[in-house]
Order: structure tokens, then C-alpha cells, then sequence
């Protein structure tokens, strides 16, 4: 069983991290199978989730590198690829020439479009499986623990 398998029904005797990982899996390997079926198998690792970030909100670019927890190397590295690659289209903002303003391209919003409909097929997968209730729970556990992170409280 790989690293991040865990067994069913196993659920109990596994620590939350653990868990955390493996339920994560079950979205990247959706997101990358819907990916490829959009012919942007070329998607670098992280791209998807500056991507998303843009089509659902129009984050600003340095609040989804803060959030990838990346140095500022890699993040520009990631920008890069992702503008090589034609999802991201940069350009000086006309408001502050000393900033880029990043867009999403046509290929870029196919991508965020075909990895948010994989997110919804796994969360829709997920809701037959244990009920709308259950899920509903489960995200508010995750926000809490997100929260500890932020107000300092997991110490």
C-alpha cells in the first residue's frame, strides 16, 4: 500500500495528518485525470491551485504565492511556467509599472474550468458517499484547524 494509502474502515487508528493526506490525493489525481482530458497534461505542480485561485476570485498573485507557502523563487519560477506554458498572460499594471498584473488566458481558463469540475465530481462523489451533513461537518473541522494555524492556538 503506498505511503499515503490508508485502509478503509482504518479511519480511527490513523492520525489526522495522515488522513489529510491521503483524502488529498483522491483530488490531484482527479484534477491531473481532467487536466490531461483538457490537453493541459503540461500543468506544472502547484499550477492548478494558482489557477483556480485566479478564476474563482481574481486573488491578487501575492496573496496565492503567501498561501502556497513557497519562497519567492519558486513562485516566480511557477509564474514563469505558467506563462510559457500560455495559462498566464503578465503585464505592468497601469496603475504601478513597478507591479505585474497576471490573467488568466484562454487555456488558463480552460484548465481552472476543467479542475474545478473535477473538485465538484469528487466533492459530489464524496456527498452520495457519507451525506451533505457529514461533508458539511468535515469542512468545518478543516476550517477550525486552518483557524488554530492562524490564531497560534495549536501551541
Amino acid at each position: 500500500m503506498p505511503d499515503d494509502a490508508v485502509a478503509p474502515g482504518a479511519d480511527r487508528d490513523v492520525v489526522i495528518p495522515a488522513l489529510l493526506r491521503a483524502a488529498r490525493t483522491t483530488y490531484r489525481l482527479a484534477i491531473r485525470d481532467a487536466l490531461i482530458a483538457a490537453d493541459c497534461s503540461d500543468m506544472p505542480r502547484n499550477g492548478s491551485f494558482v489557477i483556480g485561485a485566479i478564476a474563482r476570485n481574481g486573488s491578487s498573485l501575492s496573496r496565492i504565492i503567501e498561501s502556497l507557502g513557497v519562497s519567492k523563487q519558486a513562485a516566480g519560477q511557477l509564474v514563469d511556467a505558467l506563462v510559457v506554458r500560455h495559462y498566464l498572460d503578465r503585464s505592468p499594471d497601469p496603475d504601478d509599472r513597478r507591479r505585474l498584473t497576471v490573467r488568466l488566458t484562454a487555456r488558463g481558463e480552460v484548465a481552472a474550468a476543467a479542475s474545478r469540475a473535477a473538485v465538484e465530481r469528487v466533492d459530489a462523489a464524496l456527498v452520495d458517499r457519507v451525506g451533505a451533513d457529514r461533508v458539511a461537518h468535515t469542512r468545518a473541522t478543516l476550517a477550525a484547524l486552518i483557524e488554530l494555524r492562524r490564531t497560534g492556538a495549536d501551541a
